[in-house]
């Protein structure tokens, strides 16, 4: 055999749960996951041949698309020159240009090699910087597989009920401080009791890892307020938002300046890169002429570089992301119109070309506002859209990503589908 269910009995035997990261493995949705061996604009080619349209875009860095022909001739390009150096090269050098000169609150640029790598590094930095060993951050949102950062996060740990990962010490975990999102009173009781003592408040601007949480802008400008007060760094997880919302991510759409930046997806064109990027004189601290030590083997690897500064240039020129506003606007007016003659009508939920359905009417801004049916409903929905031709990422919790490649006929398709899916479930 050599279909779907045979490759993952394979992958079984050779890999824990047969997967490389938890969410693939469709646990939240049931059934044995798809392989798929093509993508190629909206869509992806299973193993077997269908072709699906596709919402989860690798979670979010390809935001022109599957195979886009320009970062396609950049990669091979870059390929055709030299894959990696372990050496200064111009390539990461245009790309930490290009956005300097774009994002107004970045003086310097540290690329690394995932989303991960960029929270570890901005934590550090932070604790270099202050003096300080406390963290605080929120409940549901998720910073990577970083120890202090796996406490009631979101991701692949979402719905579960203990966040917290295995293997990771009381010792780690007591320098880390949890509080709710979208909480006033909770945060002022964290930085009454534990302010003095923070190096950094760390938070998805955006939370997308566990739903799409959209968070009130006065709530986060009283964040940086407080921060400010206390001496805390404010570091911004944009690695999902960043140049996915707009040019300058959540930063310029709440007019918020944090001291530190997380970045990924976008940024390398569906190439393994990260980002840390802040202020000058907190990014002058990492090594080789500050005292905070960061390296890494592949780090500004040159086919990531110049992927994604083929990707960031491109959907600029095109105006893209105002673009990707219009069409996800539209879609989502779309699909909410497809629905509405439901007994109880799922909430279709935006920020930019990022969308989450909710079970329920509500808008959830914190996870213990989520309805408890989300994963069960979600589930239904998913299979239900596989079968019409739309593949949505594969948890209920788990957020879907518009590119340029989705046109106005394909979105039309897809909300037909997904709509058609939603009624299903509700039978």
């Amino acid at each position: 055999m050599s279909g779907p269910a045979s490759l993952y009995e394979r992958a079984r035997r050779v890999t824990p749960g047969g997967v490389h990261s938890p969410v693939r493995a469709f646990r939240s949705v049931g059934g044995d996951p798809l392989f798929f061996t093509r993508g190629h604009g909206p869509t992806l080619v299973t193993q077997d041949g269908r072709e699906l349209i596709d919402f989860c875009q690798s979670f979010g860095p390809l935001i022109l698309g599957h195979h886009d022909e320009t970062v396609a001739r950049a990669a091979h390009q870059a390929i055709d020159d030299g894959w990696s150096f372990g050496a200064c090269e111009p390539y990461s050098l245009a790309l930490a240009e290009w956005i300097v000169a774009h994002v107004p609150h970045v003086d310097r640029v540290r690329f690394v090699s995932s989303g991960t790598e960029a929270v570890m590094t901005a934590l550090r930095i932070a604790r270099g910087a202050t003096g300080r060993s406390r963290l605080l951050k929120f409940e549901g949102c998720y910073h990577g597989h970083v120890d202090s950062m796996l406490v009631r996060a979101g991701s692949g740990l979402a719905g579960r009920t203990a966040a917290s990962s295995a293997g990771i010490s009381d010792a780690t975990l007591s320098e880390t401080v949890v509080v709710p999102l979208d909480d006033d009173a909770a945060l002022d009781r964290a930085f009454s009791e534990h302010g003095s003592s923070l190096a950094a408040v760390i938070v998805e601007p955006l939370p997308a890892n566990h739903g799409l949480l959209r968070q009130r802008t006065e709530w986060l400008r009283r964040l940086a307020s407080l921060c400010s007060s206390t001496g805390t760094l404010l570091i911004f997880d944009e690695v999902i938002s960043g140049f996915r919302v707009g040019l300058t991510g959540m930063a310029g759409l709440t007019d918020i300046t944090p001291d530190l930046t997380c970045y990924g997806k976008v940024i390398g064109g569906g190439f393994p890169v990260g980002a840390c990027a802040g202020r000058a004189e907190l990014m002058d601290l990492l090594a080789p002429i500050g005292p905070v030590y960061q390296a890494g083997t592949l780090s500004a690897n040159p086919v990531g570089m110049r992927a994604g500064l083929a990707t960031l240039t491109k959907v600029a020129s095109l105006d893209g992301w105002r673009e990707l506003e219009r069409r996800a606007e539209a879609f989502a007016d779309d699909l909410a119109a497809r629905i509405a003659g439901l007994a109880e009508p799922p909430a279709i939920i935006r920020a930019g070309s990022v969308l989450w359905f909710h079970v329920s009417r509500q808008t959830p801004r914190r996870v213990d506002a989520i309805d408890s049916r989300q994963g069960a409903w979600f589930a239904k929905v998913f299979h239900a859209a596989v079968a019409r031709g739309v593949y949505l990422p594969p948890s209920g919790f788990e957020v879907l990503f518009l590119s340029l490649a989705h046109d106005d006929a394909c979105l039309d398709r897809a909300a037909d589908a997904i709509a058609g899916a939603m009624i299903e479930a509700a039978a």
